[in-house]
């Protein structure tokens, strides 16, 4: 007895490459964005104690000894590999919502059921977000005339050929998905329900909304992300710029350890200055940017 599969309707795989687009779209803002704020907390995360004096400092440094496109070192990886992830976050969020959505006949989904539809897209895109931010990190943290890697393609040949696929390409998988689940359940359960708050309050539609207002809502929806996940981000970087060949870490208990015997509380929060100056700016630009994307083509 056979049994034949089901095609999913053409409607529903055109609106999954409508939300991949529009997530796409988002992601490319974010990076421009967002850049150099990401640039200046790696290397305050990743550097030896005594390195930088602050935020103010790596700025100093990065201009005095790289000039302004030092702050867009290793932008190419994100632009491309952001873009797909942010189109991955996006996209499977919105799978997840349209299941509950048809799970309640149109009836609106609980915050927990956005922290869910989020948490979910969040897995997802750990898988591909942990190779992506390695290159980008490695990228980043290169500074002098002696470059160790030549590019993205470079540092991943490189990376994979001494260290392997999951001891290298995807070091620091673990803390990537426990960010990304937690932070994007928080992320978007947060900016639904002040996407909800403010279509009840006017009763207007979510089309209505001006972009002002989504770039606000995105930009708080940043915060609430960072302010969740941030230590664990810590030590995910702290792996991914460990060194290859001698590494001072087996894994995120190790990184933990040695955070808290050096520095205490405090250790886990280095860079958070850039990164919260950061959230505003660089995910009001994804939420809206997505959103207004998604109205030109829909």
């Amino acid at each position: 007895m056979t049994v034949e599969l089901e095609e999913p309707p053409l409607e529903s795989n055109a609106q999954v490459a409508k939300d991949l687009f529009a997530g796409t779209i988002g992601g490319i803002a974010q990076v421009l964005v967002g850049q150099p704020f990401d640039t200046v907390k790696v290397r305050l995360q990743s550097a030896a104690e005594g390195t930088y004096s602050g935020a103010g400092d790596v700025m100093k440094q990065l201009v005095r000894n790289e000039g302004l496109r030092g702050f867009y070192k290793g932008t190419l990886t994100p632009l491309v590999g952001v873009g797909a992830c942010v189109s991955v976050q996006f996209s499977v969020n919105e799978f997840m919502k349209r299941h509950y959505d048809g799970k309640l006949n149109g009836g609106q989904l609980s915050l927990l059921q956005f922290f869910n539809c989020g948490a979910v897209a969040g897995f997802a895109n750990g898988f591909l977000g942990a190779p992506i931010e390695h290159i980008r990190i490695r990228l980043q943290i290169q500074s002098g005339s002696v470059k160790q890697f030549n590019g993205p393609i470079d540092c991943f040949s490189k990376i994979y050929k001494q260290n392997g696929l999951y001891s290298g390409i995807f070091k620091g998988l673990t803390p990537t998905l426990v960010r990304e689940s937690i932070g994007l359940g928080i992320y978007f359960a947060t900016y639904e329900a002040l996407i909800a708050r403010e279509t009840g309050n006017k009763k207007i539609a979510r089309a209505d909304i001006p972009g002002w207002k989504l770039c606000l809502f995105g930009g708080l929806s940043g915060y609430t992300l960072w302010i969740g996940i941030y230590p664990v981000d810590v030590v995910k970087s702290k792996l991914q710029t460990d060194s290859l060949t001698k590494p001072s870490y087996k894994g995120s208990m190790s990184v933990i350890k040695d955070v808290w015997a050096k520095n205490g509380i405090k250790g886990f929060y280095r860079g958070f200055i850039p990164t919260i100056l950061r959230a505003a700016p660089a995910n009001g630009a994804t939420f809206a940017m997505f959103e207004l994307t998604m109205r030109l083509i829909n």
